[in-house]
């Protein structure tokens, strides 16, 4: 993977437009708190229009998912685009995709966002793997800050984990929802891993599909570019009622110990709880001794 530039610093002023390239949007309360989230702190934001189609249950076809990404991308008084959510759609919106040679923006989304913001990694710009529309307002103030921060041209705070294998590495941060980036392996959209350091978070996903998962970026064999792994919140991955089976940190640490390479658990990122914003492709170091994840300076 080659390292990401971030976009030029946001200030508040800046437009910023809002697309929906994933689910049909069905959280509005949360969506419009969103929406006021960014507004209160100075920013003009836009609704692309389509932003709330719904074909099945996706938010408008693909093209039409596609002409909100490129329309957002092609506006040059439009300094950042914001996802209104996740679920499912964002792989598909990159067949067929070529992006515009503009101004690189920001863009900002985390789940299903994760196909696109691998995609504009492969372009060289660094997105923010952070909290969607729907999910910014529950976030607590400081993680908020931190996204606030990054954007704004600041510098981030190291993450605390729980440190399960040692060692210490540095490598471009490449966070992802497991997931979404175990469906790009192998697509023209999967990135070089070559000197990763990856972060990985997951939600209601059984502990045998986890395990399902992993195996199979073993069996790829690519782990073995991998520098170190962050491991965020694997929410409502509980096992099946009444179902033998292993818990979801039993699996992970059986697929994922035994890599030779250091790991931090525990971090603040993911569904259902704080989100921490993660900049995709910057320096990053990881410390499993001390349980930390900590990032270069934003330049």
């Amino acid at each position: 993977m080659k390292r990401c530039q971030p976009p030029a610093p946001l200030k508040p002023g800046d437009r910023l437009c809002v697309i929906a390239p994933s689910g049909t949007l069905r959280e509005l309360t949360a969506f419009k708190q969103g929406i006021e989230v960014w507004r209160q702190r100075g920013y003009q934001v836009e609704l692309m229009a389509g932003f709330d189609d719904q074909h099945g249950y996706l938010a408008g076809t693909d093209e039409q998912r596609r002409a909100q990404f490129a329309a957002a991308l092609n506006d040059p008084a439009c300094r950042g685009i914001l996802c209104a959510r996740g679920g499912w759609g964002g792989a598909r919106v990159l067949e067929k995709w070529r992006f515009p040679a503009v101004e690189p923006k920001w863009l900002i989304g985390f789940s299903d966002i994760t196909s696109l913001l691998w995609a504009y990694a492969e372009q060289g710009v660094s997105g923010v793997h952070a909290p969607l529309l729907t999910t910014i307002a529950a976030e607590p103030e400081w993680s908020k800050k931190r996204l606030f921060d990054w954007i704004e041209g600041r510098s981030l705070p190291a993450l605390q984990g729980s440190g399960w294998v040692r060692g210490q590495a540095s490598g471009l941060l490449l966070p992802a929802n497991l997931t979404v980036a175990t469906h790009l392996l192998g697509t023209p959209w999967q990135p070089d891993f070559s000197g990763v350091i990856l972060a990985i978070e997951d939600v209601t996903e059984a502990p045998y599909r986890i395990d399902r998962m992993l195996t199979q970026w073993r069996l790829c064999g690519e782990f073995r570019h991998i520098r170190g792994i962050a491991i965020g919140r694997f929410s409502k991955c509980d096992p099946p009622a009444g179902m033998p089976s292993f818990s979801i940190e039993e699996v992970l640490r059986d697929r994922l110990s035994d890599l030779g390479i250091p790991i931090v658990s525990g971090l603040p990122f993911g569904h259902d709880g704080e989100n921490a914003a993660l900049p995709v492709g910057i320096p990053a170091e990881i410390d499993g001794d001390r349980g930390v994840l900590s990032f270069q300076a934003n330049t």
